[in-house]
């Protein structure tokens, strides 16, 4: 079975990481989900990233706001792929985790979504999968259909709307 690991640097950060949790369940991947940070445990960081490949992990989200150094660490330690998740802060509202994350030195490269992203972050992490799992790529693909579904339907209820100004 597929499996995920999404990673956030404290508690107050689930918010943020559950609609990558969702997405991932939806799409048939299994998710571990762990409180880690960079700075307040870096062992346990380095442990699990050294370990993620053996333990089945195919792909981590690290999910972390201000400093946001957790995806950057993890890199540091895996081949894996990495999705960094920045998390809206009260300081900046995010482009301090956003420009922490997206700003990797060359040689660890942490793949990036919008702040308080999660949702894309999970579907980007399923993306990532579906390319060894067809299981995910037909899930996709049904999401997508019914994206599009949904976005024709607004447009044709529009234009009625319009119709009748």
């Amino acid at each position: 079975m597929p499996k995920a690991a999404i990673l956030m640097g404290s508690k107050s950060d689930f918010p943020v990481v559950k609609p990558a949790v969702a997405a991932l369940k939806n799409m048939g991947v299994e998710t571990e989900v762990r409180v880690i940070s960079a700075h307040r445990t870096p062992a346990e960081a380095h442990e699990f990233a050294a370990a993620a490949k053996d333990n089945g992990i195919e792909v981590i989200i690290c999910a972390a706001g201000k400093a946001a150094h957790l995806g950057g660490v993890i890199a540091a330690y895996t081949t894996l792929p990495v999705i960094g998740l920045p998390v809206k802060t009260d300081m900046m509202g995010g482009l301090d985790s956003l420009l922490s994350i997206v700003q990797m030195p060359s040689g660890i490269p942490v793949a990036t979504v919008g702040v308080n992203g999660g949702e894309n972050a999970g579907l980007l992490a399923a993306q990532i999968l579906a390319i060894k799992y067809p299981a995910i790529a037909a899930a996709l693909s049904e999401y997508k259909e019914k994206m599009r579904k949904k976005i024709n339907d607004d447009d044709c209820v529009l234009q009625q709307e319009l119709k009748d100004l």
